[in-house]
């Protein structure tokens, strides 16, 4: 898998980091769409076809439309893999849009704050400059939302979903060269998560201001089934 195909399987294992604390629609679905994600027709099908199930009975269902929108995003890259760019474009935009949706819908709902934000963070990588800095700066509201929403309770969290979330935000803000705001994230990381490899990461950020590829990625193992 390369480009625009991978970044929906890391998005995707991102928001599972985000909602692992709790139970909510997410769990119905998450599983066949990972496995989609990582090539399983069957399994992608299978979800997908949940999804639109649920939104044929409420069309206005904010995280199945979130959900459904992080598939058609799926869509769309192998459109573009196969070089048809007006279908994968159409679909592109459509899939923005549910998610857009989705968000107006529930605006502080994380089971649709996550898929969206984790989809967007990894797309923000593949497109083209025109469109990355949007979706980024639109990934990062959605992180910004989260942790307003869990503050009360960010004490609380295990360490991968708050360490996925700080971390977004952190290497997010870099991406977008504001070097105050990404700071303050890498150095919040350090003094909650401490001995992690969140934390080493956020070392080597704050020592140097860079990091590696594959340094940005999510910390865990999302494997299809």
């Amino acid at each position: 898998m390369k480009g625009l195909y991978c970044l929906i399987l890391a998005g995707a294992g991102v928001a599972a980091c985000l909602l692992a604390e709790t139970v909510r629609f997410d769990h119905v679905v998450r599983n066949d769409f990972f496995a989609g994600f990582a090539g399983n027709r069957e399994a992608f099908e299978r979800a997908m076809k949940a999804t639109e199930a649920v939104l044929k009975s409420d069309a206005k269902h904010a995280e199945a439309l979130a959900w459904h929108g992080s598939g058609l995003m799926q869509q769309a890259g192998e459109l573009f893999r196969q070089g048809d760019q007006q279908k994968g474009v159409a679909l592109w935009s459509k899939a923005l849009a549910e998610m857009e949706e989705a968000v107006a819908i529930a605006p502080r709902n994380v089971g649709v704050r996550a898929p969206r934000g984790a989809t967007l963070f990894t797309a923000s990588r593949f497109a083209p400059p025109q469109q990355s800095r949007p979706l980024l700066e639109a990934a990062i509201q959605d992180y910004e939302t989260i942790l307003d929403v869990q503050t009360a309770h960010f004490d609380k969290i295990g360490v991968h979903p708050k360490g996925e979330l700080l971390f977004g935000l952190a290497e997010g803000y870099s991406r977008l060269n504001d070097a105050t705001k990404a700071r303050a994230f890498f150095e919040r990381i350090t003094r909650e998560l401490p001995g992690t490899v969140y934390a080493k990461r956020a070392d080597k950020w704050l020592a140097g201001g860079k990091l590696e590829p594959a340094e940005t990625r999510c910390v865990g193992c999302h494997v299809a089934r």
